[in-house]
């Protein structure tokens, strides 16, 4: 697992990765700090992960990176972690437009 603070490549992270999914990477990112965890076998791991380096629960919002698929296309924003109700979403993946954008920007600055 590593959090990421400053821009990395996407082929950097995947070359370097521990988790050997065939086509994705799970990230976790943290809207209210603009950053991000990657490279574990669940968004589980990588929230307690940044909730052990000073991340807010209520921050912290999952999704998926797929490496080989198009900008536009890379991004997944499904994870059990984001079913929370008190913060208007019900489902695994993110339903609130304004939350998505927020880790898009994240991704976007920090991998390249």
């Amino acid at each position: 697992m590593k959090i990421i603070t400053v821009p990395t490549t996407l082929t950097e992270l995947w070359e370097t990765r521990e988790i050997d999914f065939t086509e994705m990477m799970k990230i976790v990112a943290d809207i209210g700090k603009g950053i991000l965890a990657i490279d574990a076998e669940m968004h589980a791991d990588l929230e307690q992960f940044l909730l052990q380096h000073g991340s807010v629960q209520q921050d912290l919002w999952g999704a998926n990176i797929y490496p080989f698929k198009e900008r536009n296309d890379r991004l997944e924003y499904t994870s059990f972690i984001n079913i929370r109700p008190s913060q208007g979403n019900r489902s695994m993946e993110i339903q609130v437009e304004a939350l998505k954008k927020q880790v898009e920007a994240i991704v976007n600055r920090l991998i390249l």
